[in-house]
């Protein structure tokens, strides 16, 4: 259903509102519910609602109904207010309604070795993203969409990585400060910052909250090895449902314990490798063998969980599932650290050397900026 979509038919009984749309589709409101959004009831500058639901008629019933072209009224018996709903308003609010924000609207790429990063996820450069805000929302929407999203174009600074991502969310400070430094040093406290190659996974999953959004920034780039791995860690659990389902329950139902320790820092946190909406739908993965800590099961339990756990596994190592790209001197990815598992290449740091400038940004602040973005460049309209 799309804001133009029109009532052919207005209908009522004492507990619900029905509506027969002009594209065939009914869709039904319960009286509660509209009790419930009364236009005015909310703040008209905040949005925010003036009642609490214990203000409201425990059962209200509709007393009668009265629509035109574009609005239906509704009286509630034992109520002088009488209260009015645009059926734009409904018809996007409805029940199975698509969601009005297309950011939450995602795209699943399973088979990463038949894609081109350069072709297959948005792309553009850093004087692109900054000086017109139309594309910059096209760019922040399909990272949103795709869990992925790449800029070229950025200066080989150290301070650039955050010029560039105030552009997209607010950068999320952690034990290792606002940014952290991927390059080989002596006694790694942590094996990114080695020559070795890292199998896919996500960040610090041992962290409350997890970070939401990763950002690597290419200072130096490698010539030869290093070279970037990343999969669609939403499109791998899906296929993990269709071809395993027992191993997928056992993952999104088994509490892992994740911990970190270093000089500075302790960190712990338990979640499923695997986790879940309220209706089943996959919204985090969290995956990092290098930090799941010894997990308190019984001997009955844990052999289903280690199947599971071993299936997952050996599906992160299948190269057809993996993205792989080789980053140049100046460009940035960025990518959703509870979707997009990522990993690299091993290196040789004594031939060639290698040095990525990492953060990490607020999940909610990105998601934030793009619907700012959109609501300017559509002149000040919001669902």
């Amino acid at each position: 259903m799309t804001q133009s979509t029109s009532a052919k038919r207005v209908a009522s009984m004492p507990g619900s509102l029905t509506v027969e749309w002009s594209n065939g589709q009914v869709s039904e409101f319960a009286s509660i519910w509209l009790r419930d959004n009364l236009r005015e009831d909310r703040d008209p500058h905040s949005g925010q609602r003036l009642i609490d639901i214990a203000d409201l008629p425990e059962e209200p019933k509709i007393r009668s109904v009265a629509a035109d072209d574009k609005t239906v009224r509704v009286e509630w018996e034992g109520e002088e207010r009488a209260g009015s709903f645009d059926l734009d308003w409904l018809a996007a609010h409805a029940f199975g309604a698509a969601h009005a924000r297309p950011e939450f609207s995602t795209r699943l790429w399973l088979e990463g070795a038949s894609l081109d990063a350069s072709r297959d996820f948005a792309w553009a450069t850093l004087a692109e993203v900054r000086g017109n805000p139309p594309a910059r929302l096209d760019w922040l929407t399909r990272l949103l969409q795709d869990g992925i999203a790449f800029l070229s174009g950025v200066p080989s600074q150290e301070e650039a990585i955050l010029d560039a991502m105030s552009l997209a969310g607010r950068v999320a400070e952690t034990n290792y400060g606002l940014v952290f430094d991927v390059r080989s040093v002596p006694q790694p406290e942590n094996l990114a910052y080695s020559d070795l190659g890292l199998g896919l996974h996500t960040d610090n999953p041992y962290r409350e909250p997890v970070p939401g959004f990763q950002v690597l920034h290419a200072l130096i780039a490698s010539s030869e090895g290093g070279e970037s791995l990343f999969a669609d860690g939403f499109a791998l659990a899906d296929h993990l449902r269709l071809s395993d389902p027992g191993a997928f329950a056992q993952l999104t139902q088994t509490a892992v314990p994740f911990l970190y320790r270093s000089k500075e820092a302790e960190l712990y946190a338990e979640r499923p490798l695997i986790q879940l909406s309220c209706r089943g739908d996959v919204t985090a993965v969290h995956y990092n063998n290098r930090s799941i800590a010894p997990l308190r099961l019984s001997a009955h339990a844990a052999r289903p969980f280690y199947a599971a756990y071993r299936r997952f596994a050996a599906l992160l190592r299948e190269p057809r599932f993996q993205l792989k790209y080789r980053l140049a001197t100046g460009d940035l990815v960025a990518f959703d650290n509870q979707r997009t598992l990522h990993g690299r290449t091993g290196f040789s740091s004594a031939k060639f050397p290698r040095h990525l400038r990492g953060c990490y940004l607020a999940r909610d602040s990105v998601y934030s900026q793009a619907a700012l973005l959109r609501r300017a460049v559509s002149g000040g309209s919001s669902k």
